[in-house]
C-alpha cells in the first residue's frame, strides 16, 4: 500500500512535519506493511516558506522586524542562490496576535516590508513572496511604507500604514522609495478573490481577522479607495487582478507596485514537490488544513490536491480541525470525505493542547475503513 501525506499545517496547533510523522506512526499500526510519501504542501500561508527552502535546499535566516502590532520580533526568511523567499505569515501572521489583539484597523504588512527592503538591499536578484495567513487587510499599504514610499491623506499627514487609513489615502510619492527595478518578485497566493467587492479582501476574509460587520463596511469603502488611489499613480487597474484580495489586499499592491507576477501557491508547490509522479501508484492520499469551508475551493490546498489527484484516479481524503459553511462543495470537485478531528463538544483550547492525540485518534478511525473496505471490497 502507498500512501501520500499531503496536509497543510493546522495554524497554531499542528505542524507539516508533524501531521506527516502522526500519520505515518498511524499507518504503521493499522497497515503494518505500507510505504508513505511525506510531502511539505502549502497554497501560500503558514507553512510555505519551509516548504519552499526544502525543494530548493536552501537556508533559513532571520531577521529582526515588526510584527502585526508594530512590536519588533526576529522573522524568518529563506534563501537559494541569488534569490531569497519571503512568508508574510511570519511577520504579519495572524498567528503572530492574540485573540484579544485582532482588529483589522491597526494590523500592519509594514514588517512584511521590511523583510523585502532586507533583500531587496542585499543583492538578491528574485524574491518569492508567499502571502496567505494574514492578521492585516491594509492593502500592503504598510508594506509600501516600509519601503519608503510616502502615502499621504487627505489631510496632509503621512499614513503609517494600517487598515483604518485606508479610507483617507490621497496621494502616493515614489521618490524615497526603494529601487526594486532590477528584482524580479514572485508572488505565491492561497486564494483567488478580487480586492474588493462581495469576494473581496474585507468581505470574506476581515472578520475572522477581528474586524465587526460595521468595520467591515468601513474597510470595504477603505479598500475602494486605495484602489483607486492605486489604480491612478501606477496606471494598473487593481479589480482586475487574480488573487489582489490576498493577505487582505497585500496581493494587489505586490502586482501594481513591485509588478509581481501572480502565482497559485498550492500549484508552485505541487510542481516543486514532483506530486504528479508520486500519484501514479498511489492508493491514496490524505490532506487536509485547520478548518475546510467554502473558502477552500478557491486555490487551497484541499482544492489543489483533489484537482491533480481526481485526473489520476486516486482517492482523496481531508483530516481537517474543523468543518465549516460549505465544506461539502469540495464533494463536487471530487473530494472522497472530510474527517474532524473533533470528535466531542470542547473548547478550543482543549483542542489545541490535544491536537496530537485528536488526530491520531481521527487518522486511525480512516486507516481502519479504509483497511476495512480493502479487505471486503478491493479485489
Amino acid at each position: 500500500m502507498k500512501i501520500i501525506s499531503a496536509s497543510d499545517s493546522f495554524k497554531g496547533s499542528l505542524t507539516q512535519e508533524k501531521i506527516n510523522q502522526l500519520l505515518k506512526d498511524t499507518a504503521k499500526k493499522v497497515f503494518g506493511d505500507f510505504k508513505m510519501v511525506e510531502l511539505l504542501i502549502s497554497d501560500g500561508g503558514e507553512g510555505a516558506l519551509d516548504a519552499l527552502i526544502s525543494y530548493k535546499k536552501g537556508k533559513i535566516l532571520q531577521a529582526e522586524v515588526s510584527d502585526p502590532l508594530f512590536r519588533k520580533i526576529n522573522a524568518r526568511y529563506g534563501v537559494f542562490e541569488d534569490n531569497a523567499v519571503i512568508s508574510m505569515s511570519e511577520a504579519s501572521g495572524i498567528t503572530l496576535v492574540n485573540e484579544d489583539e485582532k482588529n483589522p484597523y491597526y494590523t500592519t504588512t509594514f514588517g512584511t516590508g521590511e523583510l523585502i527592503k532586507k533583500v531587496v538591499l542585499d543583492g538578491y536578484k528574485k524574491v518569492y513572496v508567499t502571502i496567505g495567513g494574514s492578521a492585516t487587510n491594509d492593502g500592503g499599504l504598510g508594506v509600501m511604507s516600509a519601503l519608503g514610499y510616502k502615502v499621504y491623506k487627505k489631510d496632509g499627514t503621512l499614513c503609517k500604514g494600517v487598515g483604518k487609513e485606508l479610507i483617507d489615502v490621497e496621494k502616493i510619492d515614489c521618490s524615497d522609495s526603494i529601487d526594486t527595478s532590477a528584482v524580479e518578485f514572485i508572488v505565491l497566493s492561497d486564494v483567488t478573490n478580487p480586492l474588493t467587492g462581495e469576494k473581496g479582501a474585507s468581505k470574506v476574509f476581515a472578520k475572522q481577522k477581528g474586524a465587526t460587520t460595521e468595520m467591515i463596511e468601513e474597510l470595504e469603502k477603505g479598500m475602494k479607495n486605495w484602489a483607486s488611489v492605486l489604480d491612478k499613480t501606477f496606471n494598473v487597474k487593481t479589480q482586475e487582478i487574480i488573487g489582489g484580495g490576498a493577505a487582505g489586499g497585500l496581493g494587489a499592491m505586490l502586482y501594481a507596485v513591485l509588478s509581481s507576477k501572480m502565482r497559485s501557491g498550492i500549484e508552485e508547490m505541487l510542481n516543486l514537490s514532483g506530486f504528479d509522479e508520486a500519484l501514479k501508484d498511489a492508493d491514496f492520499v490524505i490532506t487536509g488544513e485547520g478548518r475546510i469551508d467554502g473558502q477552500s475551493l478557491d486555490g487551497k490546498v484541499i482544492s489543489g490536491i483533489v484537482n491533480r489527484a481526481k485526473r489520476q484516479g486516486v482517492p482523496v481524503y481531508a483530516i481537517v480541525g474543523s468543518v465549516g459553511e460549505n465544506a461539502d462543495k469540495l464533494y463536487e470537485k471530487g473530494l472522497d470525505g472530510i474527517y474532524s478531528i473533533i470528535n466531542k463538544p470542547d473548547s478550543l483550547e482543549n483542542v489545541l493542547n490535544n491536537s496530537e492525540k485528536l488526530y491520531s485518534a481521527c487518522a486511525e478511525s480512516l486507516f481502519r475503513t479504509i483497511k476495512s473496505i480493502k479487505k471486503n471490497f478491493w479485489r
